[in-house]
Formats: C-alpha cells, sequence, structure tokens
C-alpha cells in the first residue's frame, strides 16, 4: 500500500464516522407512549421529501390514466373525513407537521394497501376497505399507522441506512481509485429505500404512535387490534402487502393490547370534545 492510499484511510474512516455519528437524532417528540429512539438521518428532508413527492406524482398520474383515482366517491369522502381528525393530532408529534401539505387520495385497486408518503402524502387502495369491511375506527388505525411513517422519516431514515452503506463502498472505492458520484449514491439509496420494507423497529413504532394519533382523534384504540385480526384473517396467517414481513399479526396485537391503556384516557377525552369541523385535506386534490 502506498503512503498516499494510507493517508487516504486514515483520513476518510474518522470522517465517516463522525459523519454517522453526528446524524443521529430524531424529529419527533415522545408523546404519552414514549416513542425516543435516536435515527440515523443524514440526508436533508427536503430533499428525501421532494423525491418521494415525485413518486407520489407518478403513482397519481398512472391512476389516472387507468381511470382508478378517486372514482370511489363515498369511500374516498369517507376516508378524508377520517384524515381530518387525525392530522391535527400530529402536533403531539412534531408541531412542523401542522403545516405539511397533507393530501389524501384512493386508488381503485384490488390490494390490501395503504400508505403515507414524507410529507404527508396518503394513498388507499379500495381493496383493503372493501375486503376486510373496515369500520371508521380501522380505517383510522390503519392511516395513524401510515402518517406515524412519515412522521418518524422511516423513509428517509431508510435512504440514509442505504446512503451510509453506499458511502462506505465509496470510500473503499476511494482507496482503491475508484468512487461513486453522490448523485449516484443518492439514486441508489432511494431505490433501495422505496423497495426494501420497513424494520421491525418501524413497524412497531408505527403501530403505537399510530395507536397514539387515533386515541386523540376520538377513534377507539381497540380497533388497531380488530384490524389486524382481520388482516391476519384475510391473508391466512400469511403476509399481506400492507402487513410488511415483520413483526407477525400475533406480536403486533400482543404490542398494541399492552399499550391501550395509556391511551384510552386520550380517547375518553377526545369523545367529550366536539369533533374538528375544518377541513385539513383539500378536497379537490388529485382528481
Amino acid at each position: 500500500m502506498t503512503l498516499t492510499l494510507q493517508m487516504t484511510r486514515t483520513w476518510l474512516l474518522p470522517v465517516a464516522l463522525l459523519m454517522t455519528l453526528s446524524a443521529c437524532t430524531t424529529t419527533t417528540q415522545q408523546g404519552a407512549t414514549g416513542i425516543k429512539r435516536q435515527q440515523l438521518l443524514l440526508l436533508p428532508a427536503s430533499q428525501v421529501d421532494a423525491m418521494a413527492l415525485e413518486s407520489y406524482q407518478a403513482e397519481l398520474t398512472k391512476a389516472r390514466g387507468k381511470n382508478s383515482l378517486n372514482t370511489d366517491k363515498a369511500n374516498l369522502e369517507r376516508i378524508r373525513r377520517i384524515a381530518d381528525r387525525l392530522i391535527p393530532q400530529v402536533a403531539v408529534f412534531r408541531q412542523d407537521a401542522s403545516g405539511w401539505k397533507w393530501e389524501v387520495n384512493l386508488e381503485t385497486r384490488n390490494e390490501l394497501n395503504a400508505y403515507c408518503s414524507p410529507g404527508g402524502k396518503i394513498m388507499f387502495f379500495t381493496g383493503i376497505i372493501n375486503q376486510l369491511k373496515l369500520t371508521d375506527d380501522e380505517v383510522a388505525a390503519i392511516m395513524g399507522h401510515e402518517m406515524a411513517h412519515a412522521l418518524r422519516e422511516h423513509g428517509r431514515e431508510r435512504m440514509s441506512q442505504a446512503y451510509a452503506q453506499q458511502t462506505g463502498l465509496s470510500l473503499l472505492g476511494a482507496m482503491t481509485g475508484m468512487s461513486a458520484s453522490t448523485g449516484q449514491m443518492v439514486q441508489v439509496a432511494a431505490q433501495l429505500a422505496l423497495t426494501l420494507p420497513h424494520s421491525r423497529g418501524q413497524e412497531s413504532e408505527a403501530d403505537i404512535m399510530g395507536l397514539e394519533l387515533l386515541a386523540r382523534a376520538g377513534y377507539n384504540p381497540n380497533a388497531s387490534v380488530s384490524l389486524w385480526q382481520k388482516m391476519a384473517q384475510a391473508t391466512g396467517g400469511g403476509q399481506g402487502s400492507f402487513t410488511s414481513t415483520h413483526p407477525s399479526s400475533n406480536e403486533r396485537i400482543a404490542n398494541l393490547q399492552a399499550a391501550i391503556p395509556k391511551v384510552m384516557p386520550l380517547y375518553e377525552q377526545a369523545r367529550r370534545q366536539p369533533a374538528p369541523t375544518r377541513m385539513m385535506v383539500p378536497r379537490t386534490a388529485a382528481r
């Protein structure tokens, strides 16, 4: 090994370690359920949100082309009404999320799935509503779960983890005379983040944070349990699109049941208050 390569490795590795350590943070408050895990957030939120918005808009365009976007007017109004109650609760976890440009759309698609992109872009598929015969409380359980993914910036975290791996490979390449550009690494990280499922810890966080969101909005926390029971029955105990590969339905249900007593007082308090009348989701979005 030449002196130059030795000096490069001596300098690059501490820099990479410092960059990783300095990026460990959290962007949300703990709430009543105490979510406080530190996260690796290397990439700027603005960059991740822009990439997520581009992907979301591409999905809307594709659905419009198939004439499957927002054609089920009854369920569309239903999920937007539920969102109007959930969105005001996000300030408990992060104040800035109250100012996100929230949007809720519905695709007629026979799939058990729903998601919320970074920045507050929500998509439901009719399959998960109709096949599971969801109550409003169960729809709120799904929506709260997906909103929690966005609030905790799990997409940004997955991209950062993938980017850190790519950075490590780039450092190795620099030592051997080969390296990839930053733009290429970000693109690879984005692709990995979009294709890989949420981690076990991320799914558990979304379950518990979503539980608190729906309780604060006046939806019954016990619906989160009945939701996963329906999902397990519909998938024959296997995994549907919405469930990811971990944790199992039984484990999720047990964790939710353990957390429900923490949020029941919030639910009871919300039930004594009038429901918000201001629309939080634009009714003209993405027809």
